[in-house]
């Protein structure tokens, strides 16, 4: 069966969650095969990925991978593509790894899928389109499937594979190495995980009112070991920083469970989560659009019911 690769998300050496997700994707339709781009590779790492299915783990450990931007991963991809005639690669849809997904499909003459959150046999993908007005299944039609997946749409399960190792010596154009990295500004890790890998997200919106009441979405945040969302309304207001903002121009999440405290559910915001597992909505407006998308939704002023809903959580751990 020939190899499904899985672009490696890694970070200090430590695997992330959304490439076990891959693997586990991946071992449901043929023969995982991990991709390690870049030094740093550990003991740890490689048993990770072997505890999650990889069969194989092409390693390749230059630099000058890391040392360029974006583009030698993509020339790594393609190498691997043509040859170990790869069934399909699966790749993080993130930032990055949407764009190394753009430019593989480029060097390789191939269809691609972005934002995909489920795929079946044949490598037919379920996505949300249109701002999250529609949801659709495709599939690539030439060349070699390339899908990025949004983290959390997949359940990580471990299932032991072989992990047997190769190194992988690639050879970079010019082109390739035209941007090069020149500094690294290590962003310190707060206590909260990260937004778009998080398990649990609460958000807040317009309804929290001011940056000082994001305290209380913060505290239920907490409670629960989630992240912290907000809306573009409270982003815009200066009420809680930019890079947290959950929508179509800001991030997209797929928690398990996402928690949306006055947000009124405009399709701008929607398009950002609707993917979650499970959406609960605590609005003191009745007609809120994002009661229309909830599994579950609370009529009521935030800051009576966040606060008892957090105390309720803390007295049972």
């Amino acid at each position: 069966m020939s190899d499904i690769l899985v672009l490696v998300e890694h970070a200090e050496g430590e695997v992330k969650k959304v490439t076990l997700e891959l693997l586990t994707l991946a071992r449901s339709l043929g023969t995982p095969a991990a991709v390690w781009a870049g030094p740093g590779i550990t003991a740890e790492a490689k048993a990770r990925l072997a505890e999650y299915g990889a069969e194989k783990i092409y390693v390749a450990g230059s630099a000058d991978i890391v040392d360029h931007v974006v583009a030698p991963k993509a020339e790594l991809l393609a190498q691997l593509v043509a040859g170990k005639s790869a069934a399909a690669v699966l790749v993080a849809a993130t930032a990055e790894g949407k764009e190394v997904a753009g430019r593989l499909a480029v060097k390789t003459d191939s269809g691609v899928i972005t934002d995909a959150v489920g795929l079946s046999e044949g490598f037919v993908a379920d996505q949300s389109i249109f701002g999250g007005g529609v949801n659709v299944h495709s599939r690539v039609r030439k060349g070699t499937p390339i899908i990025a997946v949004r983290p959390n749409s997949t359940a990580p399960v471990p299932a032991a594979g072989a992990g047997a190792e190769e190194e992988v010596a690639v050879e970079l154009s010019d082109v390739a190495k035209a941007a090069r990295v020149v500094e690294r500004v290590k962003q310190e890790k707060g206590a909260r995980p990260e937004l778009t890998e998080a398990a649990i997200v609460v958000s807040g919106g317009r309804g929290v009112g001011s940056a000082e009441n994001f305290s209380v979405i913060e505290g239920l945040a907490d409670a629960l070991g989630a992240a912290v969302g907000a809306s573009r309304a409270a982003t815009d207001a200066g009420w809680y920083p930019h890079q947290f903002q959950v929508g179509q121009t800001g991030k997209t999440v797929s928690p398990q469970l996402y928690i949306a405290a006055g947000i009124s559910g405009a399709i701008q915001h929607r398009a950002g989560m609707q993917t979650a597992k499970t959406i609960v909505a605590i609005n003191k407006d009745p007609e809120a659009p994002i009661f229309e998308l909830a599994d579950y939704g609370v009529v009521g002023d935030l800051h009576q019911v966040v606060p008892q809903l957090t105390e309720e959580i803390d007295k049972r751990k």
